[in-house]
């Protein structure tokens, strides 16, 4: 690597210590440094945009030797960092909220290793979600968790924020999958934690460093669990007159003794939204929620699941109930629920989206609790959310150009939150802390619970500098 540093990298940043950025010109090369506001819009915020910031510097590694010396060099300088994947989170937790610099390890995409035998690969962050699949494939295999912005998303980021999706329900979220970690602290240090093998003695920091978004170090490589694809597949789709009926139907079929690979619903205004987009469907405009149930496995059998689905949809008034007939027809029917977040901007020019989790059985009470506070800000809510396992993800839309709509929408998100919490449930399932759920960390720890979780932090990361703000309240 080029050892100089040339223009625009080589002009001083405000904020960093001078010669940072000719020092991590000099260990990865001038290129792969940026600085100046111009090469940093990019930068300025993730998948959520209500919560914005600008690194002082971004500094692009070649492969996981140069990322352990960059952080390394950071931490001998005393100079905040923050890790970055495919940008796509949804808390705020790779914003430079408070500058320093981005570690942007998208360059490490290699698959390492495929052990098909042991149903293992060994993978770098920088590889998306959808092409490990890929490359899993010839195998017979795939890789579970799947974000709805799976072509996109890194593993790294996976790891970073204990990601889930649609299957999540069945097959478990991102820590049920990864087994062990090749880690960089906070302190520039390279661990092993974990391991291929299942079980294994000591404590678990695998579990522990999976879903700390960044506050810990960063991960350099990821031992995951891959799964045998299963023989075959049904999807259904089921109409209903509002999501009290749907929200019933999934109680139902789990209480039946049915484990569905997914469950995902739709509310009227989300249906309305992903019917403008490419994927329609033709939802008939009387229906007030979709339901969409998936099962797997063992060829034998799954009809009558499916049939079996149908009748308990039928139990709650459903107005039409189909089981996919076509692999085309399915994938259309994932296509039109995996664009529902963008299909917002077909509705508001803002959104705003949230993660709570609740109980099932509680899904009628709080969807009715989450429309009240629509009407008390006056801005309009659209529910989609992965019904099977309670995580909700209401779509809070707005005006960015009218004054104050940017606050009662992130004032409404918080109340819904603390309904949430109120339900017996949690504050996020998939899209992690980060900025945005910080305080609300208070609705379920105690001061003294959260005081200890920043002295579990503090042994990794003593002087505070890997992603500093995020996750817990400041």
């Amino acid at each position: 690597m080029a050892a100089g540093v040339s223009t625009p990298a080589s002009r001083p940043v405000p904020g960093l210590p001078p010669g940072v950025v000719a020092g991590l010109a000099a260990i990865v090369g001038a290129d792969s440094v940026l600085a100046g506001s111009r090469r940093l819009l990019a930068y300025e915020c993730d998948g959520n945009t209500v919560f914005a910031g600008q690194p002082e510097a971004v500094v692009l590694p070649h492969d996981r030797e140069e990322a352990e010396r960059v952080i390394r060099f950071l931490d001998e300088h005393d100079v905040p960092w923050l890790p970055r994947g495919s940008g796509t989170g949804l808390s705020g937790g790779a914003v430079a909220e408070r500058g320093g610099v981005i570690v942007d390890l998208v360059r490490l995409r290699r698959v390492v290793r495929v052990d098909p035998e042991s149903q293992r690969a060994w993978v770098e962050p920088g590889v998306t979600n959808l092409a490990l699949t890929e490359a899993v494939a010839p195998c017979g295999l795939f890789y579970a968790p799947d974000p709805s912005s799976q072509v996109a998303c890194s593993i790294g980021g996976n790891v970073a924020e204990n990601s889930g999706g649609s299957h999540c329900l069945k097959y478990g979220v991102t820590t049920n999958h990864v087994l062990g970690l090749e880690v960089v602290t906070a302190r520039g240090e390279r661990l092993r934690l974990g391991g291929a093998a299942p079980d294994l003695p000591g404590y678990d920091l695998t579990g522990f460093f999976v879903g700390s978004e960044g506050t810990l170090g960063v991960a350099t490589e990821a031992v995951v669990r891959l799964v045998r694809r299963p023989q075959a597949v049904r999807t259904v789709l089921a109409l209903f007159p509002s999501p009290d009926e749907a929200s019933q139907t999934v109680s139902d079929v789990i209480a039946a003794g049915i484990l569905p690979a997914a469950m995902e619903m739709m509310d009227r205004l989300a249906m309305e939204g992903v019917e403008l987009g490419p994927y329609r469907v033709g939802y008939p405009p009387e229906s007030g929620a979709v339901l969409l149930v998936e099962v797997d496995g063992l060829e034998a059998g799954l009809d009558e699941q499916a049939e079996r689905i149908a009748a308990v949809c039928r139990r709650n008034g459903v107005q039409d109930v189909r089981v996919a007939r076509t692999a085309e027809e399915r994938n259309l029917w994932w296509q039109n629920r995996k664009t529902a977040f963008g299909a917002m901007g077909n509705l508001s020019p803002s959104y705003y989206v949230q993660d709570g989790v609740i109980p099932r059985s509680r899904l009628p009470r709080v969807l009715r609790r989450v429309e009240a506070i629509g009407r008390e800000f006056g801005l309009r809510i659209a529910n989609v959310f992965h019904a099977g396992d309670g995580n909700l993800h209401p779509l809070i839309l707005f005006d960015d150009r009218l004054p104050g709509q940017r606050e009662r929408a992130v004032r409404a998100g918080s109340e819904i939150l603390r309904a949430c919490v109120e339900e017996g449930g949690s504050i996020t399932g998939e899209h992690g802390v980060g900025i945005e759920k910080r305080e609300e960390m208070r609705l379920m720890y105690s001061d003294e619970e959260l005081r200890f979780q920043a002295e579990l932090r503090r042994v990794w990361d003593p002087k505070g500098l890997a992603n500093p703000g995020k996750v817990l309240p400041v």
